[in-house]
């Protein structure tokens, strides 16, 4: 057999036998619905930012993790955050899973009652099927823990509904860099602070990411949300990537101060980089705004 025949022989071997070796590797695990979940609920979507209680220094308790009785006030409302572990006495152990994700992207308690501010529910409204499922399954895991709250108070009459009832939402693909920065951003309900109010109370959409929002700040007095729009001369708009995702990650800015406490570090520091890059990017989309 000749060089020449014997390279081909064995080119065709390889060929042959590369669909067997790629059988016989391990598959790589693909992730979970309960894996997503606690991606989304100890990175952007923070819900523990409100529901779980801090310690004096304003870092959320590990052993009280979404327990609830953290209290928000407000001009128009006392707002104290719900348990919502899975005990069945004083937390959602009771709810069903269509149940607790018509809460979070509707509003709507079982009993039909309406959620209130500040929980973002015209954010949480676009978020997809598979990761409201995936919040689901990650708030079936969390340890029930037994903290009866006491119930928010308004001075505002609440919504009869946020709009029309959402029933699918559809994902995002991760490959579309922008579409799925925005996407995060949203259920991360970024601009949920960083929006100004309409005198109704409702987020003025058309000035969107222009802040001015003042907002109770940890552990007391209050804090001013930043113009996150082109608009500010001495924002993100002006900072590089890198100095905004510093100040999303650990809330220092360029030029060494931090920023307030309300802003969920804690969480948003184990957002993936390739996340945070897609975040940074649609907020570089924002139009120009002021408050």
């Amino acid at each position: 057999m000749t060089l020449a025949v014997r390279s081909l022989v064995t080119a065709a071997a390889l060929v042959l036998a590369m669909p067997v070796a790629a059988a016989l590797r391990p598959a790589q695990a693909a992730e979970t619905a309960l894996d997503r979940g606690t991606y989304l609920m100890r990175g952007i979507v923070a819900c523990g930012n409100c529901h779980t209680p801090k310690d004096a220094n304003g870092h959320p308790l590990a052993d009280q993790e979404l327990s609830g009785g953290v209290a928000i006030d407000a001009p128009v409302f006392h707002a104290v955050a719900p348990n919502i572990t899975p005990d069945k006495a004083t937390g959602i152990g009771n709810w069903t899973d269509a149940q607790i994700i018509d809460a979070i992207r509707n509003g709507k308690r079982p009993d039909g009652s309406t959620i209130g501010p500040p929980m973002a529910i015209p954010f949480y409204s676009r978020m997809s099927d598979s990761d409201a499922r995936a919040i689901v399954a990650y708030l079936r895991a969390v340890k029930p823990i037994h903290h009866p709250v006491e119930k928010s108070s308004y001075k505002i009459p609440l919504p009869a509904a946020y709009g029309p009832r959402v029933t699918h939402v559809a994902d995002t693909s991760r490959q579309n860099h922008l579409a799925y920065g925005r996407y995060l951003a949203t259920i991360g309900h970024c601009l949920e602070c960083h929006t100004p109010q309409l005198p109704s109370g409702q987020l003025d959409m058309r000035r969107l990411g222009a802040g001015g929002r003042e907002l109770p700040a940890f552990p007391s007095g209050m804090t001013v949300s930043a113009n996150l729009t082109p608009a500010n001369p001495n924002g993100m708009a002006h900072w590089t990537n890198a100095q905004v995702e510093t100040a999303i990650t650990s809330g220092v800015r360029p030029d060494g101060r931090r920023l307030a406490l309300l802003m969920a570090f804690d969480w948003y520091k184990t957002i993936d980089k390739a996340d945070l890059d897609a975040v940074v990017a649609y907020l570089r989309t924002l139009p120009a705004a002021t408050p």
